[in-house]
């Protein structure tokens, strides 16, 4: 198994980025719930709105707006794994996420490259699915792939299952990936139990986890409330990763950004829990803040930088494995 050294110790050596002070974590908790139980949050799958309501949440069945106290969502954060094992192919390759380790992975997921042999622009193949995991496989820093590409070349009501195909075939280590909708992600979990060599086998050694983003401001898309349930009752993880834009679909403040960022997150992580207590899930981020001057995202930037050590922050406040986009 890849663990790191000092592993699940509070070290103090060298240089910590602390963007947040204590008091600062306890506000955007505090407001978090101020927002989930007051605003709502845009709940589009009529399943999800059932689970929600017995649970207590008041529902607004015509604007589809659920509204979710904060003892529910507390309680959520309390079941939720604090901990959780990404198994490889090859055990060897096996990483535990949790506080105290860090690991990284690619990015993802690009819907052009340059090939590598003409040096021109195109638009990714299967192939180059394929080809990317190869290269992750043999990368040692690199602790687990994420579906870099998109294959163009496949119809892209199936794609998700060429590409599953294409990258576990050529990597040992985890994989996450998105996961297109329920249907499709009770695909892959069949896929991947026959992998793992059984329904069981795959719970003892999840072989893949599911990524999925919540739309910004405020809304679990039908397709991010299915997958999230999905991966709750496959016992596979998912990660609810915001993806929300300072000045554009978020605040222009990076605390206010904070604040819906988590709301988002903790809606989708409430939802994974009253679907099944103890379910994992990742806190993800790729939150950043939007250019003004081209309205696109500044990735890379100093702002994410400082959102994404902020994320770090709140999910170690709330004792959870965390994923952030690099800077």
């Amino acid at each position: 198994m890849r663990r790191n050294h000092q592993a699940g110790r509070a070290r103090r050596e060298g240089c910590e980025f602390r963007v947040l002070t204590d008091d600062d974590l306890a506000d955007i908790h505090l407001g978090t719930l101020e927002v989930l139980e007051r605003t709502g949050v845009f709940v589009e799958d009529e399943e999800a709105r059932e689970v929600f309501a017995g649970a207590g949440a008041r529902v607004d069945a015509d604007k589809k707006v659920v509204r979710i106290p904060g003892h529910v969502v507390e309680q959520a954060i309390r079941t939720a794994p604090s901990s959780l094992r990404l198994a490889g192919r090859n055990p060897k390759n096996d990483i535990v996420l949790e506080a105290g380790r860090v690991g990284f992975t690619n990015f993802g997921e690009g819907v052009q490259i340059v090939d590598p042999y003409t040096g021109e622009l195109k638009v990714p193949t299967k192939q180059d699915v394929a080809d990317t995991a190869r290269m992750v496989d043999a990368l040692p820093n690199v602790d687990v792939y994420e579906r870099a590409v998109v294959a163009e070349d496949i119809d892209q009501r199936v794609v998700h299952l060429h590409q599953y195909e294409a990258w576990t075939t050529n990597t040992s280590k985890h994989g996450f990936m998105g996961s297109g909708n329920g249907f499709l992600s009770r695909k892959l979990a069949e896929m991947a139990a026959v992998i793992a060599g059984g329904r069981d086998k795959l719970r003892e050694r999840p072989l893949i986890s599911f990524i999925t983003c919540p739309v910004s401001p405020l809304k679990l898309v039908q397709d991010t409330c299915e997958i999230i349930m999905t991966a709750a009752r496959e016992h596979l993880a998912v990660n609810i990763l915001s993806m929300a834009m300072a000045g554009g679909s978020s605040p222009v403040t990076l605390a206010g950004t904070l604040v819906t960022h988590n709301a988002e997150v903790l809606a989708g992580l409430t939802l994974s829990q009253l679907t099944r207590p103890g379910a994992s899930v990742v806190y993800g981020s790729s939150t950043t803040a939007m250019d003004l001057r081209l309205a696109s995202a500044s990735v890379g930037s100093p702002e994410c930088a400082l959102i994404s050590a902020a994320v770090a922050q709140i999910a170690r406040f709330y004792l959870l494995p965390s994923w952030v986009a690099g800077a």
